[in-house]
């Protein structure tokens, strides 16, 4: 029996009539379709932090502008002293509680407590950074100006050290920001949020001053540091439509594609490869997570779909993390460096992508790349395989089994190898099996990296049919060594995960039944690789976790 290769994918019927417009250059100077900006309200406040660092400059070393700074405050704060009440002192000192030790402290740890459930390390790290920021930045200003607590008028609230800038007031602040920033969801409930914030921000700075803790202007420079510094953090390094704040279970690799970012994939689209885009859909989330992949809808005669897979530095961060714990736990597996930028990334997957389908495999044609922001976000733009599914929903049969096979062997061929094989990046349409995702594919890799392969896609078609079919179709493209090489060479690590939970469900050993079957059996292959970069890796993260604990255990209990 003589086997031909399936060829590629797409003949010229199925390519969609893509409606495509000439390509717009962006000139030197005009921002990308998604700049990432601080917003003029940071950049306000920002502004306002550095007036507050020349105002007490002019403050500790002027004492013209410290008297009359001293005048103004004293006449506030006289005013108020004629106010007072005993009604209104006990209302004064409940409001003034808010900016207490205690009361930080209660919020801090509710606030940890949620982060941690959710796990949202990233805005635990700027908390924790803004809120030390914020604390030593107040109290260190408070020693250089060395401003006494107010002349004359009587203290009735507890205080201690100078006054301006007023630390309470500060980390105060600096809360409050946080808990809008990482636990509130942006939209209607955070600009609600922001709204209480101004009023708790009043009342606190109304009672400070009216128990003559704080004169007017040290409340000010403390609240101006509190609200600059954390808030630049947090849209700097945690911007919404990068790490959005969710209450739901979801990947974080996938990014909302609403919004900013939508209108911005759509002016890249038309800009870049002169596409117009009409709908943009998350599409096959489940069998991703090292992407947001996206079905676009474009126009054309008639309106057809696209592939996208959406790159940004959140992905270019797992993906390096992913690799350092395989370098830990098993060796420098093979072609697993790590990525230096979010655009190498993408070019690595359509440089790949592009050399699979020139070796007529069935691949995705690939249509290009699309930049939305410089070094952080990228699309990555094919054909879309309309009316395809996953071939773990579909009938296999010996036709399917063989063209699955004889991917394999075209690969082989090639000089290249998939290195993700799984249900969910093997598709059936009209009776064609697709492969896609080449995320991870390799040129020129070694032959146990192919062997793997071969593995991965017996098992992947076994789940849909039994073990001794599969295996008597491989033996007719594959010789029995080839086969028992590829069964010593895979083991869980080597299997996705899709693939492993997959057996699990059907409660099939389908790797142990494959390795019984060659008349000769395979011994398993080690895939442990120790090396001195190994080691040093793991001396090192040993000692980061030891400081890392040293350091965390007294932030646990108060960052403040």
């Amino acid at each position: 029996m003589t086997l031909t290769p399936g060829g590629r994918a797409d003949s010229s019927a199925e390519r969609p009539g893509l409606a495509r417009s000439l390509p717009h250059r962006r000139p030197s100077g005009e921002p990308p379709p998604l700049p990432r900006k601080l917003n003029n309200s940071g950049k306000y406040w920002l502004l306002l932090a550095l007036l507050v660092v020349v105002l007490g400059s002019f403050v500790a070393t002027t004492s013209r502008t410290a008297v009359t700074i001293d005048v103004v405050d004293h006449r506030v704060l006289d005013l108020l002293e004629e106010l007072r009440t005993p009604f209104l002192t006990d209302l004064m000192t409940a409001i003034g509680w808010l900016a207490s030790s205690t009361a930080l402290v209660i919020a801090w740890w509710i606030s940890l407590a949620i982060l941690i459930i959710w796990r949202r390390w990233r805005h635990l790290l700027v908390w924790v950074v803004a809120m030390l920021l914020v604390s030593n930045l107040a109290l260190a200003g408070a020693e250089v100006i060395q401003r006494p607590r107010p002349l004359d008028i009587e203290i009735i609230g507890p205080w201690q050290g100078f006054a301006m800038p007023s630390a309470p007031m500060a980390v105060f602040a600096a809360t409050v920001v946080n808990v809008l920033y990482a636990l509130v969801p942006a939209g209607r409930s955070r600009q609600l949020g922001k709204a209480i914030a101004a009023v708790l921000f009043v009342l606190v700075a109304f009672s400070r001053m009216y128990l003559a803790q704080d004169g007017p202007t040290d409340v000010l420079f403390g609240l101006i540091i509190g609200v600059a510094i954390p808030l630049a953090a947090f849209r700097l390094f945690t911007p919404n439509d990068v790490f959005p704040v969710t209450y739901h279970r979801g990947r974080k690799a996938h990014l909302d594609v609403t919004g900013e970012r939508g209108l911005a994939i759509r002016r890249a689209l038309k800009d870049q490869l002169g596409l117009m885009a009409k709908d943009i859909q998350p599409f096959g989330l489940e069998g991703s997570g090292g992407s947001t992949p996206l079905r676009i809808t474009v126009e054309g005669d008639p309106d057809s779909f696209v592939f996208c897979k959406l790159y940004a530095s959140t992905h270019l961060r797992s993906d390096r993390w992913y690799k350092l714990g395989r370098t830990m736990l098993y060796g420098r597996l093979e072609d697993e460096s790590a990525f230096n930028t979010v655009r190498r990334l993408v070019q690595y997957e359509d440089y790949l992508l592009r050399l699979l389908y020139e070796a007529d495999l069935p691949v995705p044609k690939p249509y290009g790349i699309v930049e939305i922001t410089p070094e952080r976000e990228y699309l990555l733009v094919t054909q879309f395989f309309d009316g395809a599914k996953e071939v773990g929903e579909s009938e296999v049969d010996d036709s399917l089994i063989d063209q699955g096979l004889l991917i394999v062997r075209q690969l082989w061929d090639a000089g290249l190898a998939h290195r993700d094989i799984k249900p969910a990046n093997l598709l059936v349409r009209e009776d064609r099996l697709l492969l896609i995702d080449s995320a991870f594919a390799e040129v020129r890799p070694s032959p146990w990296r192919q062997a793997v392969d071969l593995a991965n896609m017996m098992l992947v078609l076994a789940l849909r049919t039994d073990v001794q079919r599969v295996y008597s179709r491989a033996r007719l493209i594959f010789t029995e060594d080839e086969i028992a090489e590829a069964f010593a060479a895979t083991r869980g690590i080597t299997m996705p995960t899709q693939l492993r939970r997959m057996m699990r469900q059907q409660g099939r050993r389908l790797h142990e039944e494959f390795r019984q079957l060659p008349p000769t059996k395979p011994k398993p292959i080690r895939i442990q690789r120790w090396s001195w970069r190994r080691v040093g890796l793991l001396v090192a993260v040993g000692v980061g976790v030891l400081v890392g604990v040293a350091i965390a255990i007294p932030l646990l209990g108060s960052p403040l």
